[in-house]
């Protein structure tokens, strides 16, 4: 039995730039396979669930292996903490299973709506790398559907394990993972929120007190000016024991529920997050923040996944879409966040989702992202005048700095900066010439950035 497929236009997150791909949905090892034999000349790439922003799992005018029919979860053990799934497992379904028995998932991105290939794939990290890493850090092993048809098991410390996490499934399809869990004893976090006066207080903030909290993450407002340039809400917190729960709550700590509002309509006028709406959006949420709080209450959904409770929030966008933009630049680089900040607060760009967190060590993958030091991340609508211009100018100066941009989310970087983002870019493309020679793993972003 064949894969189902179509014909389809298929396009990231941000919905800036489709292409149209051969869809096809594997429901076995065996017909993942047989796609990858038969992709032709266009090659294939594998998707998960579609979160990564840019273009990295897209192929125009080849096929797109959806992996979501391959999701079943093989094993638990409860007493060790791990789980062996398939890849095409969200970190949703993981949370649903895993929770109720005790366990989290290491690393959660902003959505839990990621597969566990993609997660692997894109090395995704959360708010507590500064802690844990990236998620492929935990890792146990992983099986590998390669160009030569091969199903490779494959470990951490080997090339070909340092060359898939983060290698954006350019090394093969993901088919199954092995992945260490962390403890928990609710569904709940402890939380303390507080406000940073400007760019300077925040980092001070973080760089003193962030070694106490398992999960940090900044919402920072870069419409604000003068003085308060780069004000932010500082949010913090770790997963909360059962004694510390109300006692309605003791009946059942480990109780995993969502609440999901209203989808974004499927059409939003242009012109709806202008530097106006925007501005207000923004002074509001600062202001509604408390100056300092402790111990809040909230559960991991609120706490971890705020927009999931909107499905299609990428709508709000208009037509036009919207770009991610996500740096990081290392300690002693904060010279250069500055500029930056400023350079984005004088462009005033409307983006009313910007955070900053601060990254622990460097994750081995050659092609992972976080590096020890700083990363911020903002979406801006695609047809914001002069965007092009200055992202391009902000690539250089993180690349001047040191830094990188992530793949992930990227969709407009120029290649000619790339090996001075990933000093192991040559390794990369040295074994993916040798596993794969005829170049059957291939995505728009990988002939975009020549990866």
């Amino acid at each position: 039995m064949s894969a189902d497929t179509d014909w389809a236009p298929v396009t990231g997150w941000g919905r800036t730039a489709p292409t149209v791909a051969l869809l096809v949905r594997p429901r076995t090892y065996e017909e993942a396979a047989l796609a990858v034999r038969a992709c032709g000349r266009r090659g294939a790439v594998a998707r998960g669930l579609g979160r990564a922003y840019g273009d990295a799992a897209q192929n125009a005018g080849g096929a797109v292996l959806d992996m979501t029919g391959l999701d079943k979860i093989h094993a638990i053990d409860v007493e060790g903490g791990t789980v062996l799934c398939d890849a095409g497992v969200s970190l949703h379904r993981l949370m649903e299973v895993l929770l109720p028995l005790g366990w989290f998932v290491p690393v959660t991105p902003g959505t839990r709506y990621v597969t566990v290939g993609g997660a692997i794939g894109a090395d995704i990290h959360g708010k507590n790398h500064h802690v844990s890493g990236s998620f492929s850090r935990h890792v146990r092993s992983l099986e590998l559907l390669t160009a030569d048809g091969r199903v490779r098991t494959v470990t951490p410390g080997t090339p070909l394990f340092d060359a898939t996490a983060g290698g954006m499934g350019l090394t093969g399809v993901i088919l199954t993972a092995t992945v260490r869990l962390h403890r928990v004893g609710s569904s709940w976090m402890s939380v303390d929120t507080e406000r940073a006066a400007d760019l300077d207080d925040l980092l001070a903030r973080l760089t003193a007190t962030d070694h106490r909290y398992r999960y940090s993450v900044a919402w920072i407002d870069l419409l604000a000016r003068g003085a308060a340039t780069g004000r932010a809400v500082l949010t913090r917190g770790d997963h909360a024991p059962p004694h510390a729960l109300p006692r309605r709550a003791r009946r059942d700590p480990l109780a995993f529920r969502t609440a999901r509002l209203p989808a974004a309509p499927a059409y939003v006028p242009e012109g709806l997050l202008t530097r106006s709406t925007v501005g207000l959006f923004n002074e509001a949420w600062f202001r509604k923040a408390p100056r300092a709080r402790t111990g809040r209450l909230q559960r991991i959904p609120s706490f971890f996944h705020p927009l999931d409770g909107v499905p299609h929030w990428n709508r709000i966008y208009g037509r036009g879409g919207f770009v991610q933009y996500q740096f990081a630049v290392g300690h002693g680089q904060e010279e250069a966040l500055r500029r930056i900040v400023h350079r984005i607060r004088a462009h005033r760009c409307p983006s009313f989702l910007a955070v900053l967190k601060r990254f622990g060590d460097a994750d081995p993958g050659w092609l992972s992202f976080p590096v020890p030091g700083w990363t911020l991340a903002l979406d801006i609508p695609a047809r914001l005048p002069g965007l092009g211009a200055l992202l391009d100018a902000l690539d250089e100066e993180v690349a001047g700095a040191g830094g990188r941009v992530y793949l992930a989310k990227d969709s407009r970087l120029r290649p000619e900066l790339l090996a001075a983002m990933y000093p192991r870019l040559d390794d990369f493309r040295a074994l993916r010439a040798e596993l794969d020679p005829r170049g059957v793993f291939v995505s728009d972003l990988s002939r975009r950035l020549d990866l």
